[in-house]
C-alpha cells in the first residue's frame, strides 16, 4: 500500500514553511497536527487543530482521520520537532537507552510504512533543514537533521517528492525557472524585492540539497513556484490519477 499524496516541505527556519499552508482549499477539512510545543500559526486558520503533547498522539490523530469523509488533508508541523519529541518524552528518562534508539527509529518507520501509507487522505510533512559536513565527501549537504540510524537512512529517503522553502531575492527568479501559472510576483514581493517560494527541483547551485520529484510531475519552469501547498496537492493528484 503505498499514499501518492504525500509531501515532505523542508526548510530553514523563517523560510516560509507554515505561511504556505495559508492558502488550502476547505480549510475546515484540514487536520493540523502541531508538534512545536503549541506555536501558533501565522495566521488566521479553520484547521481542526491539535496540539501533540506524546508521538503516539499522530497515530491515533490519523486512525481518528479516516473515520472523519469531511478531512482531507493532515499536515505534521513540524517532524523535526515531533522526532525531538520522542527523544525528550521516550528516550532520555528511559532505563535503556540504546533500546530506546532502536524504538525511535521503528517508530518512524512505523509511521510512514504502517500508518502514513494505510492513509486515505492528502498528508503532508513540515521539517526544518540544518547544514551538515558530510565527512566522507568533505562537503556541507542541507538535510532534515535527526539522530542514530535514521540519521544515516536520510529521513528524505521515506518520500517520493521533497519540496524546500526558499526565500529568494527576484533578481535571481529568472523566466527559465520560474516562469510558470504558478509563479506570481506581487506587489509587495516587489516593493521587498525577495519572494517567499517553494523549489521543486535541483539546481547548480543546490545540488547538495535533497529535494526530489517522479520524473516529469514539474517541468524546469517550475523550479521555483509560489509557496502555496495547494498547488503542490493539485499536482500530485494531476500526477498519480
Amino acid at each position: 500500500m503505498n499514499n501518492n499524496h504525500l509531501v515532505l516541505i523542508s526548510g530553514k527556519s523563517s523560510s516560509g514553511k507554515s505561511a504556505s499552508l495559508m492558502a488550502l482549499d476547505n480549510p475546515e477539512g484540514v487536520i493540523y497536527l502541531n508538534c512545536e510545543n503549541g506555536k501558533k500559526l501565522p495566521f488566521k486558520t479553520k484547521f481542526k487543530e491539535l496540539t501533540i503533547t506524546d508521538p503516539v498522539q499522530v497515530y491515533e490523530a490519523f486512525g481518528e482521520a479516516e473515520k472523519m469523509p469531511d478531512v482531507h488533508t493532515i499536515v505534521i508541523d513540524t517532524l523535526t520537532y515531533l522526532m525531538d519529541m520522542y527523544e525528550s518524552t521516550k528516550v532520555l528518562n528511559s532505563s535503556n537507552t540504546m533500546q530506546a534508539w532502536g524504538q525511535y527509529a521503528q517508530y518512524m518507520k512505523q509511521l510512514m510504512s504502517q500508518v502514513v501509507a494505510k492513509s486515505t487522505k492528502n498528508v503532508v510533512f513540515l521539517a526544518h533543514t540544518s547544514d551538515v559536513l558530510n565527512e566522507a565527501e568533505m562537503i556541507n549537504e542541507t538535510i532534515v537533521k535527526v539522530k542514530g540510524s535514521l540519521m544515516n537512512q536520510g529521513i528524505e529517503s521515506f518520500f517520493t517528492t521533497v519540496i524546500s522553502t526558499k526565500k529568494m531575492p527576484l533578481t535571481k527568479l529568472t523566466n527559465d525557472i520560474a516562469k510558470s501559472p504558478l509563479y506570481t510576483v506581487t506587489p509587495e514581493d516587489k516593493a521587498n524585492g525577495f519572494k517567499y517560494v517553494y523549489q521543486t527541483r535541483l539546481t547548480k547551485e543546490t545540488v547538495n540539497e535533497r529535494m526530489r520529484a517522479p520524473m516529469g510531475m514539474w517541468d524546469m519552469k517550475e523550479t521555483y513556484i509560489d509557496n502555496n501547498l495547494q498547488n503542490v496537492i493539485n499536482r500530485l493528484h494531476e500526477y498519480y490519477k
